[in-house]
């Protein structure tokens, strides 16, 4: 009789280590996938104002750069660092760049050979903004056209 009991026994399967070891922790590993994406993907997708322009060709990109680039001789402080302050200003606790009203239009011509035109169009649901400057690619000098653009020159080079 005891050999019959064996063999009526069905066998007990051994629990997979892998899966006793998920279901423990499943709930850790849901919360911090759940926090990455609360707090992660927001941060990653954000929208800034070098992620607005458009691409450029290489020699235009060079000009870009340039003004972006100029701190007015003080390093630290970017003519891009007093561009962004100043439409935060405008938006504060606004996600401006998110906005599916908000357009930004980089445009650069040909003054000369060795000069181009720069003109930064911020437009938004609330008003608008127009930087227009002057940017010399073999002496890397910028002079604005425009008071604004005055303003920003004036701030990055006076920047302590």
């Amino acid at each position: 009789m005891a050999k019959d009991k064996k063999k009526d026994e069905v066998p007990k399967k051994k629990k997979s280590d892998f899966k006793a070891f998920l279901k423990k922790r499943a709930p850790i590993y849901l919360a911090l996938i759940a926090m990455f994406v609360v707090f992660g993907v927001p941060e990653l997708t954000k929208g800034s104002l070098e992620k607005s322009f458009p691409e450029f060709s290489a020699e235009e990109q060079q000009v870009v750069d340039i003004l972006m680039m100029y701190d007015g001789g003080n390093g630290g402080y970017t003519m891009m660092d007093a561009i962004t302050d100043k439409i935060a200003e405008e938006y504060p606790k606004e996600k401006i760049y998110d906005n599916k009203k908000t357009i930004v239009e980089l445009n650069i011509s040909n003054i000369n050979s060795d000069e181009k035109q720069i003109i930064l169009y911020f437009k938004s649901h609330q008003g608008e903004m127009n930087f227009d400057w002057n940017v010399n690619s073999e002496s890397g000098d910028i002079t604005s056209n425009n008071p604004e653009s005055k303003y920003l020159i004036d701030k990055v080079k006076f920047y302590d």
